[in-house]
């Protein structure tokens, strides 16, 4: 994929593409914004423009540089970022890096390390990668990538030119998700919605079928269809996470319905009908009771809580709030 392939981060590229052509691209890079918005793509993006063999500020995505970053073997294009069973970047990885960046390119143009998830760096790992920063040679560029810049060392930060990404407007995400990946109208329209402008998170649903699977959870956690909601097995906290926010989409759309939200900005668009309906069962201040719990609930989830209890107590409160 070239930078005219990505979507929705037009502004980000073309700062990018303005310092490859003034040939201003050296040093460290903070890549920041919310998480599934392409700051990774956009990142192994530039590392292709800078090493391909036929481009100028963009990459060919067909020559024999290109295709090695696509197939992660090009040796002067590293990804840095925590295994599977791993939580934080430890020195070892860095103190590669800084082996590595003090080497020629050996066959590219320039050197490029992309540490993903970089709020992930421990502190001995901070401290080894801020003195790479101080000085990193010229043919070398080192880019963080994070959605929690916050959690980053400020001396960190302080060394590198941050660049901003920003989540893709919901009705360009819709449009791409129908036209460009294939997904229905009603899918397109609901992730648009659920995942506020992060492509590759709904990305992650192809071939899923979304909607069914929300539709269970709303029918037998609120509805209180099917004999209810349970769990066949524990829950892990992304399961948990997701649920909830489906959840609070519901009774979103509910409370913006009541106060005359146009129909077409209804994140559950395929239960309008439902929803002009279910309106009238819940009164303001129960919504907004409802919506706390919920958001409370969430918050749980980052402590040491039983999944299973926190869903059932919450289906609980639900079900004592309706008239």
């Amino acid at each position: 994929m070239s930078f005219k392939d990505i979507l929705g981060q037009n502004a980000p590229i073309r700062i990018l593409q303005a310092y490859i052509s003034e040939g201003r691209l050296a040093g460290g890079y903070l890549f920041t914004g919310p998480r599934g918005i392409g700051k990774k793509l956009v990142a192994l993006t530039l590392a292709k423009a800078l090493n391909c063999l036929e481009g100028a500020i963009d990459s060919c995505d067909q020559c024999a540089s290109c295709r090695k970053v696509d197939s992660a073997t090009h040796p002067d294009v590293q990804v840095i970022e925590t295994l599977e069973n791993e939580t934080e970047i430890k020195i070892e990885y860095i103190r590669q890096l800084k082996s590595r960046i003090c080497l020629r390119p050996y066959e590219g143009k320039k050197k490029v390390f992309i540490i993903n998830d970089a709020h992930k760096l421990n502190p001995e790992s901070s401290n080894a990668l801020l003195k790479v920063l101080e000085e990193p040679p010229k043919d070398s560029l080192i880019i963080l990538v994070t959605d929690k810049p916050a959690l980053l060392f400020k001396t960190i930060i302080s060394r590198c030119k941050t660049v901003r990404f920003m989540p893709q407007r919901r009705q360009e995400l819709e449009k791409a998700l129908n036209e460009d990946f294939g997904f229905d109208r009603p899918e397109s329209h609901y992730l648009s919605f659920f995942y506020e402008g992060r492509l590759a998170d709904a990305l992650k649903m192809k071939g899923k079928d979304v909607l069914k699977e929300k539709n269970r959870l709303i029918d037998n956690f609120v509805l209180k269809r099917s004999g209810g909601f349970s769990y066949s097995s524990a829950p892990d906290r992304d399961t948990l996470r997701e649920d909830l926010n489906i959840l609070a989409g519901y009774f979103r759309d509910i409370y913006l319905l009541k106060i005359g939200m146009p129909h077409a900005e209804l994140i559950n668009l395929d239960r309008r009908s439902e929803l002009l309906r279910v309106m009238a069962v819940y009164s303001f201040s129960q919504l907004n009771e409802i919506l706390s719990l919920i958001s409370s609930s969430l918050d749980f989830l980052e402590h040491n809580v039983n999944a299973k209890l926190l869903m059932h107590n919450l289906s609980l409160a639900i079900g004592q709030r309706q008239i």
